[in-house]
C-alpha cells in the first residue's frame, strides 16, 4: 500500500524541490510519512473548505498548488482561518502536500496543461530554468493554424473552468494569433519577457497591462487565478492514478470572487 512518504518521494521527483523559488513554502504540511494512503484528493488551495471536502471523499492525503503560509506564520491559532485548516486535517488524519513554483517550473507542469488546452501542443519556457532550459517559468508555442484574437479568447474561456469573473481580453479582436504564451498564476513579471502574439495568464494590473498594450506588444487575456491553474489538477490525477491509487478531484474553484455585475 502507498504512504504519505512513497507518494510525496514520487511528487518530488516529478516536482524537485530544488526547483522552487527561494521565497516558496511548498512540501509536506501535515501528516506522517509512514501513514497508508488509499485516497489522493487534489485542489489548487488549502482552504477549509477543501479540506472539509477532501475528508468527505475519504482521502488520506490532499495535494494543493497554493502554499497555506507563504509569508510565515507565528502560531497555528485553531480559532484563525489558516489554523482552522491545519487543526481541522491533524485532528481528522489528513496529510497536506504543496508542490507550487517546483510544479511551474517543472515539466510537465501547471503552465504545460494551460497551454495544452488550449491546443499548443508543443512549447518551450517563456523564462529557463538556469540549470535546464528545458524547465523554467511559463510556456510559448504555435498553434496549429492561425486564428483571431476574438476567436481564440472565446476558445479560453470555453478551455478554462467557469467561474463569475469570467475572463478579460485586450487588443485587436482582429489581430492574428499564431504564437501563444502562457503562466499559471500572477504573470505580469513576464512580460518583458514574452514574445508572442496574445500572453494568456492571471491578476493583470491596471497600470501594467496598459502600458505594456501602449508598447504595441502581444494581446492579452487575464483569467481567473485558481481556475486556470485547476487545469493541472487532471492530468497530475491521472499521474497518480497510474501508481495505483484512488485520485479524486475538487469538482469546485476556489476563487474568491463569488459574483458579477456588468
Amino acid at each position: 500500500m502507498a504512504t504519505v512518504g512513497s507518494l510525496v518521494a514520487m511528487l518530488e521527483s516529478w516536482f524537485p524541490p530544488r526547483l522552487a523559488e527561494e521565497w516558496d513554502a511548498i512540501g509536506l504540511l501535515t501528516g506522517r510519512r509512514a501513514a497508508p494512503v488509499e485516497k489522493v484528493a487534489l485542489a489548487v488551495d488549502p482552504t477549509i473548505e477543501t479540506v472539509r471536502w477532501a475528508l468527505s471523499e475519504h482521502a488520506q492525503l490532499l495535494v494543493v498548488h497554493h502554499p497555506l503560509f507563504l509569508r510565515g506564520t507565528t502560531n497555528v491559532d485553531g480559532d484563525s482561518a489558516k489554523g482552522d485548516v491545519v487543526h481541522t486535517a491533524i485532528e481528522q488524519g489528513l496529510a497536506i502536500h504543496v508542490a507550487h513554483t517546483n510544479a511551474d517550473i517543472a515539466r510537465p507542469g501547471v503552465s504545460d496543461a494551460i497551454i495544452e488546452a488550449l491546443g499548443v501542443r508543443s512549447s518551450r519556457p517563456i523564462r529557463p530554468h538556469t540549470t535546464d532550459p528545458n524547465l523554467g517559468v511559463g510556456r510559448v508555442g504555435e498553434l496549429d493554424q492561425p486564428t483571431r484574437l476574438e476567436d481564440f479568447a472565446a476558445r479560453v474561456a470555453w478551455a478554462m473552468p467557469t467561474t463569475h469573473a469570467g475572463i478579460r481580453w485586450a487588443g485587436d479582436k482582429n489581430a492574428t494569433i499564431k504564437r501563444v504564451a502562457v503562466c499559471g498564476g500572477a504573470g505580469d513579471d513576464l512580460l518583458d519577457d514574452v514574445d508572442a502574439d496574445v500572453y494568456v495568464t492571471s491578476d493583470l494590473r491596471h497600470h501594467i497591462a496598459s502600458e505594456y498594450l501602449a508598447r504595441n506588444r502581444a494581446a492579452l487575456i487575464d483569467v481567473a487565478h485558481a481556475a486556470a491553474e485547476s487545469v493541472w489538477l487532471q492530468p497530475l490525477g491521472h499521474r497518480i492514478a497510474a501508481l495505483g491509487v484512488s485520485v479524486t478531484v475538487c469538482p469546485f474553484i476556489t476563487d474568491p470572487w463569488v459574483a458579477h455585475h456588468a
